[in-house]
């Protein structure tokens, strides 16, 4: 199997690339510049800036599977004149393009790294892939969107598509907020928080999880044309969480009671 690997630079694109490598899969990558991260043996194509809808046709050559993790996840000024559609151009735009571009080239199946935000923010039950999509921050309806315009593809193609909402993903190096709570809790000086009393619960998913279950769709032919929602066992408060981070530091945790007013 030949599988060409988009945002093969970023945190989940080099656990996958590597454990891909492992595992003796055919893999290439797509690619805004040539990057010196990876072996000889990981063939580059250069595709230039993700943002002018590039053309892929060249690193679809025999592909049999595309893995999509590339994606616009943080928008630093959010004061222009649109947030959405800055998110759009990369999260639904640029994915759309490219499943067009595999469905030329007779590509048979499309992985789509989506979020869990589709879904929506919170939830007094676990989220199904059966709920009705609610999607609430622009990142999370670009997205959806793309999740739509790509099964309307497979609908009218032969492109099997499946989509994936994974929920925070943690790992060595993690990026945004799980990588600052690993800042926080491997500093120094560590200052008491008022979360003694926050019993929130999220569902959190291990990179090496989540790259697992990535390879597995890549395979599996019950994967076609499904909505995944995946994540680790156990679910945490966000204290728990940072207790657990704190303890692989050694670190001595410090929460207080913030008494609510009324």
């Amino acid at each position: 199997m030949k599988i060409l690997i988009t945002g093969a630079t970023g945190f989940i694109g080099k656990a996958l690339v590597a454990e891909l490598i492992q595992q003796d899969f055919n893999i290439s990558i797509a690619v805004r510049q040539k990057t010196s991260l990876f072996p000889a043996e990981v063939k580059q194509f250069v595709v230039g800036n993700f943002e002018s809808n590039p053309d892929f046709s060249t690193s679809l050559t025999e592909v049999d599977c595309i893995i999509h993790v590339a994606g616009k996840a943080h928008i630093i000024d959010k004061a222009q004149a649109s947030v959405l559609d800055e998110f759009r151009n990369i999260n639904t735009e640029l994915t759309l393009n490219l499943a067009k571009q595999a469905i030329a080239a007779k590509v048979q199946r499309f992985i789509f790294l989506s979020s869990i935000g589709v879904n929506g923010n919170q939830n007094n039950q676990p989220f199904l892939e059966i709920d009705t999509p609610n999607p609430q921050e622009p990142y999370a309806v670009s997205k959806y969107e793309a999740e739509q315009g790509l099964l309307k593809l497979a609908k009218n193609s032969s492109l099997e598509v499946v989509i994936i909402r994974p929920p925070l993903v943690y790992g060595n190096n993690a990026p945004g907020n799980f990588g600052r709570l690993i800042q926080w809790a491997g500093a120094k000086i560590i200052f008491p928080l008022p979360l003694g009393a926050v019993n929130n619960v999220r569902s959190l998913i291990a990179i090496d999880n989540l790259v697992s279950f990535i390879i597995t769709c890549t395979l599996h032919p019950k994967a076609a044309n499904e909505i995944f929602i995946i994540s680790d066992d156990d679910n945490l408060s966000t204290t728990q969480l940072l207790k657990k981070i704190s303890m692989a530091f050694n670190k001595k945790h410090c929460y207080f009671l913030f008494p609510s007013v009324g």
